[in-house]
């Protein structure tokens, strides 16, 4: 049975933010709130955590992966931004934008898209996630909690336990959280591409 976290959403407490870290140093899968719903996460170096989000999302390696990052400094280790999207993206984070870009070395080959070698990166704007970042000291691999045959990520602590008790190791609870999901900007080419149109402005990248 998952383990039902609650964090309080505008100064959450040291020691629970140390207890998910080191949950996820030991390989948890946790369901937890972001600026645009719930979303699944696990250490970038857990194997397992990312066939885990594959199957609750009934997803296929084709998926693209996010890289929940802190700052631009971190995102930047993450994956390759030319100077067209430099100024862009950092005018948009933290926000509820997802941007798919060429990825790093540093980041594995099995998150990767398979064809394209790009991932999701983000900077969400929530204290929670902001302050599990800086205590876990890197990305956190991560994807919306969508699941099958809906469109929306859930958003209710206490549902997402009810639903995936069985699933995930730890569900945090921490305020209210919005039903809708990033807008996704796709700019592997060189150029933006608006490929799902969510909480963010996307006018801004078309």
């Amino acid at each position: 049975m998952a383990r039902f976290v609650d964090i309080h959403p505008d100064n959450p407490q040291p020691r629970l933010l140390e207890m998910v870290a080191e949950e996820l140093r030991n390989d948890a899968l946790i369901a937890y709130p972001t600026d645009s719903g719930y979303a699944l996460g696990s250490r970038i170096g857990n194997r397992d955590g990312r066939d885990r989000i594959l199957r609750i999302r009934g997803l296929d390696d084709r998926h693209h992966f996010t890289l929940i990052c802190k700052d631009f400094s971190q995102l930047g280790q993450m994956v390759h931004v030319d100077n067209s999207a430099f100024r862009a993206i950092r005018s948009a984070t933290p926000g509820p934008y997802t941007f798919i870009l060429p990825a790093m070395p540093e980041v594995p080959k099995r998150l990767m898209h398979p064809k394209k070698k790009t991932v999701g990166v983000r900077i969400p704007d929530h204290t929670f996630v902001q302050a599990l970042l800086e205590v876990l000291g890197e990305p956190l691999l991560s994807s919306s909690l969508i699941l099958p045959g809906e469109t929306e990520p859930r958003t209710i602590g206490w549902e997402v336990k009810e639903e995936l008790d069985h699933e995930v190791d730890l569900v945090i609870e921490a305020g209210e959280t919005p039903a809708e999901p990033t807008t996704v900007v796709d700019w592997s080419s060189g150029t933006p591409e608006v490929t799902r149109r969510g909480a963010g402005d996307p006018d801004r990248f078309e």
